[in-house]
């Protein structure tokens, strides 16, 4: 007999960029052992070398946009974010060619796992795609905007206005909050915020 699906816990995960999503995603795949679906992995496949999304990234933009590998190169992906980031409209011509090809895979992943009774979504842009239908709840890491700033200077080795621009293309951190059913504080240490996440998870 095959077994009935469960009424599955479709957790959205979001917030800014830098904000602390990874740190999040991976104590509840590592300490709770639940299924990370991550968009950004999902976005890495979409344009992996050869495929058609690669091949209009690099119609639009030329060879320079490719690292220098063996062909077919992977994307350099430091140049690209600085042309998308630098342009709406460019990022949001890339974003109109991956956005599908995620949102496919995202559909695969979930129907892979019919009985899992809780299962991660790590969606950077959940809120800003209009792809809260996805998932059942969503949490925002939150955290200041200068500590956000800092982290991602640190972590990407970007200059300050290289990071502003990065926070600047997402919508406020502010404004997830507001929108989010669960807000986890990030803005001390990283044990306080795994405590969190722990009493959100079994409440």
């Amino acid at each position: 007999m095959v077994p009935s699906p469960v009424r599955q816990r479709k957790i959205g995960l979001t917030g800014g960029i830098a904000s602390g999503k990874t740190t999040v995603a991976e104590h509840l795949a590592t300490v709770h052992g639940l299924p990370i679906l991550d968009a950004d992995c999902y976005a890495r496949l979409a344009v992996e070398p050869g495929g058609g999304i690669w091949q209009r990234i690099l119609d639009r933009y030329g060879a320079e946009i490719l690292l220098p590998e063996p062909a077919p190169a992977p994307l350099d992906r430091a140049r690209l974010g600085t042309i998308v980031f630098g342009d709406v409209a460019e990022r949001r011509w890339l974003e109109a060619q991956i956005h599908p090809d995620v949102a496919g895979q995202f559909d695969r992943a979930i129907a892979a796992l019919p009985q899992a009774p809780i299962l991660i979504l790590v969606i950077p842009l959940l809120f800003e795609a209009n792809l809260t239908h996805r998932v059942t709840e969503t949490w925002v890491v939150n955290c200041t905007a200068e500590q956000q700033r800092q982290r991602l200077i640190a972590r990407n080795g970007l200059s300050p206005a290289e990071a502003d621009a990065r926070i600047a293309a997402q919508m406020p951190l502010a404004e997830k909050c507001d929108r989010a059913d669960v807000v986890l504080d990030n803005s001390h240490s990283r044990a306080d915020l795994l405590r969190q996440v722990d009493q959100q998870l079994c409440p």
